[in-house]
């Protein structure tokens, strides 16, 4: 998914100036990185506070217009008021079409219900992570990671290594791949790991 940013330079910076531009129905922010000086941008309230409720948005190369001015970045860190739902900052990082990049992109599970480990085991699927963290050129990085489940058994769990990626991408950490992305939790198992504690609470209650 393609996102287009508009935003504005400002040269005044600080705790008051930030406020005012807030008050203002603006949201101040930063754009750094690269081989070039980090800008201070100001960003519409309202427009942004839309784009960060879109998943794609957090995990895409965005392109931001400043005054005219086309940067490429990536969204790096967001503050949010303490219990208001008002942005109060924004970073972006650049990036460059030819450097590799690392980018937490959100995972979507499917077929979930129809994996052996449900249908035939009577488990129900646990997911551990809900992103992973890849290494890829800007370009290659996708939005999101699907991961198909149709074929998950109750004794084998998925791990990071057997996930499928999109040509050019990797984890960005090869120890990574030895962790478990999703696995099949039946009630049998469920039930064995109940015994040993209702087993304590009677010894405690004799006791």
């Amino acid at each position: 998914m393609q996102f287009n940013v508009k935003a504005s330079k400002r040269d005044v910076t600080g705790t008051g100036a930030s406020r005012r531009l807030r008050n203002a129905g603006t949201t101040p922010g930063i754009i750094y990185g690269g081989d070039k000086p980090a800008v201070q941008i100001s960003l519409d309230h309202n427009d942004l506070f839309h784009a960060l409720r879109k998943e794609a948005f957090h995990s895409s190369v965005l392109s931001i217009d400043v005054d005219g001015a086309a940067e490429t970045a990536v969204l790096r860190d967001v503050q949010w008021h303490p219990f208001r739902q008002i942005v109060l900052h924004v970073d972006f990082q650049r990036v460059d079409a030819t450097h590799a990049i690392h980018l937490k992109v959100p995972v979507h599970f499917i077929n979930a219900d129809i994996c052996p480990g449900v249908k035939l085991a009577g488990g129900v699927a646990s997911h551990t992570i809900n992103e992973l963290d890849l290494k890829g050129l800007p370009g290659d990085l996708p939005s999101f990671i699907e991961i198909d489940l149709k074929d998950l058994d109750a004794n084998a769990p998925l791990h990071l290594r057997d996930i499928k990626l999109p040509k050019g991408v990797e984890l960005a950490h090869s120890t990574d791949g030895d962790k478990v992305a999703a696995s099949i939790v039946t009630l049998r198992a469920a039930a064995a790991d109940a015994e040993p504690a209702a087993e304590a609470g009677e010894g405690e209650a004799k006791a």
